[in-house]
């Protein structure tokens, strides 16, 4: 059984807050590792909102099979349910390609972003929030021996990873922290009702499996 969470715990190796530095190793994970728990805006009522994997599939295998494994949306404050299953095209699944402060899967927009810089930080959950920090604040920053170029952080924009931008992008972490704690519709931030800025959504991701 893979466990997504479990590793993605591991992942950040950082020094103790007595250290002069902190240090950082990235493990080379994908961004599809931290997409087994999406925050939303719920549809219906505009509260918080979350989107998993729908209960009852087989254990997972690979991280890739979250890009096309059925989801389920609930909210617990309406009771809203919303249902999600990959399309199929010829013998293959079409699973979702993930970026931007909306989710893949139903198109909503992420309960975390802010603006930052100019730009939207966006996370998907409170690990992804975790490893987004730890990476920033690190002084040294070091990185396994991984070929893939789908690592998530070694593709983060320029100006998350700028150290003259470090103060502003961990402030911007803390107050996405504060809304992480924050349930009720009139929570929404105005980035969140802002949907100019997407995210990408060309292209497809194709898996020859049998349907779940």
């Amino acid at each position: 059984m893979l466990d997504v969470q479990a590793l993605s715990r591991k992942d950040a190796s950082v020094n103790g807050p007595e250290s002069p530095s902190r240090r950082f190793v990235d493990q080379g994970r994908p961004l599809t590792m931290y997409s087994d728990l999406i925050y939303v805006a719920c549809p219906n009522c505009g509260a918080r909102a979350q989107i998993t994997p729908r209960p009852g599939l087989p254990e997972l295998r690979y991280y890739s099979e979250l890009l096309y494994r059925p989801r389920r949306l609930t909210c617990t404050a309406c009771a809203a349910t919303r249902s999600w299953s990959a399309k199929q095209r010829n013998n293959a699944l079409v699973g979702v390609k993930l970026g931007g402060p909306s989710d893949p899967f139903f198109d909503l927009p992420l309960w975390l972003q802010t603006p930052c810089r100019g730009e939207v930080l966006w996370a998907y959950n409170e690990r992804h929030l975790d490893i987004l920090e730890n990476y920033v604040a690190a002084d040294l920053r070091e990185r396994t021996d991984y070929r893939s170029n789908g690592a998530m952080l070694s593709r983060l924009p320029a100006w998350m990873k700028a150290a003259g931008h470090r103060a502003d992008v961990l402030r911007a972490i803390r107050r996405l922290r504060i809304q992480l704690e924050q349930v009720a519709s009139h929570d929404r931030s105005a980035t969140m009702l802002d949907r100019t800025n997407r995210g990408p959504r060309g292209g497809n991701n194709y898996y020859f499996r049998p349907p779940y």
